[in-house]
């Protein structure tokens, strides 16, 4: 990771712009806690999520990426469905208080975060758990030496996921 003094300022400019996303996320769940799947609230989350996603994979902050993708990708099919609700409520809220932990432990110098994965995965299985939803998976190397998955296809995904939206907006 580059420490230019460029890239600290974007880091920390991330940083700021990445706590009105979390704001406007637990937003959406607390609107989501009091009017069960309300499209407008669920869109509203993921766009949160995609966001924050996007500008962390392009400061190449992988473990706010990662899980701010994890999110979205478990999210995504709960809302088209109108599923998320009850129990995945509470669970949803875990993500996003380990999400605004994970910001405010980042390094704003190295934009690393030096954290154990294990905390982070055993919430997005009870997320997927109560969407009914298979746990999101890093690719095999990754989880054998239990890091972030940092290869192209994480990019790919998001890459994906804008056209998909862009395709469904026209």
């Amino acid at each position: 990771m580059d420490s230019t003094p460029l890239h600290n300022a974007a880091v920390a400019a991330f940083l700021q712009d990445a706590q009105v996303l979390l704001a406007r996320s637990q937003e959406c769940l607390q609107h989501l806690e009091l009017i069960t799947n309300d499209p407008d609230a669920c869109h509203s989350l993921n766009a949160a999520l995609d966001t924050l996603a996007r500008r962390a994979v392009a400061l190449d902050l992988l473990e706010v990426a990662h899980h701010a993708l994890a999110l979205q990708r478990l999210l995504a099919p709960a809302c088209a469905q109108q599923h998320l609700h009850g129990t995945s409520l509470p669970a949803l809220a875990a993500c996003l208080t380990l999400l605004d932990w994970q910001l405010e432990l980042l390094d704003p110098q190295t934009g690393r975060l030096d954290m154990d994965t294990e905390e982070q995965r055993r919430l997005l299985a009870e997320l997927a758990t109560t969407l009914g939803q298979p746990t999101a998976q890093l690719c095999a190397d990754c989880q054998e030496a239990d890091t972030f998955c940092a290869h192209p296809h994480a990019q790919d995904a998001l890459a994906e996921q804008s056209l998909g939206a862009a395709d469904r907006q026209h």
